[in-house]
């Protein structure tokens, strides 16, 4: 039996020699569940949609990052599954990143009103959900870690890389 999650959640990072490796936090809007809250990308999944083309459609439509902005994307073998009290059952999100170019602009979209970039060591005193701060770890340590990152690449169809071909 396979398990499809409900959502996608996306950690958008960036690499540069100066400042390390910092994550980009969105804030939602007032007119959302959760206002004020800072988070990454995240969504739902729309029907006919693979999961991994999911969290890049969200990375684009929540900060305009698409294309010739992100080096790499990536799944980091996590789920995180949570109650969600709208729907009075325990829904699952698939956890995935991208590493973006370090002078790629990011824009906010009508889903949040601010975003920032923070580097990874702050990110979860500057978040609420305790499960962040395990994957901001993935992303800090794993993801800048030559020997292991490849193991977890993907492509833009959502295929992993290190994966051998069938035959």
């Amino acid at each position: 039996m396979s398990l499809r999650p409900d959502l996608v959640e996306c950690w958008v990072f960036r690499v540069s020699p100066s400042a390390g490796v910092e994550i980009l936090l969105i804030r939602r809007a007032t007119h959302r569940i959760f206002p004020g809250l800072w988070q990454c990308v995240t969504g739902g999944i729309e029907p006919g949609e693979r999961v991994p083309e999911a969290a890049l459609r969200e990375v684009r439509e929540e900060t305009g990052l698409a294309g010739a902005d992100i080096e790499a994307f990536y799944d980091l073998d996590q789920v995180a599954p949570f109650y969600d009290e709208g729907a009075d059952s325990v829904v699952v999100s698939a956890i995935f990143a991208v590493r973006v170019r370090p002078d790629a602009v990011a824009a906010v979209s009508w889903e949040h009103d601010d975003m920032r970039w923070l580097p990874a060591s702050e990110v979860p005193a500057a978040v609420v959900w305790p499960s962040y701060a395990e994957t901001v770890r993935r992303v800090a340590e794993v993801l800048t870690d030559p020997a292991r990152e490849g193991w977890f690449r993907l492509d833009v169809e959502g295929r992993r890389s290190a994966r051998r071909p069938k035959g």
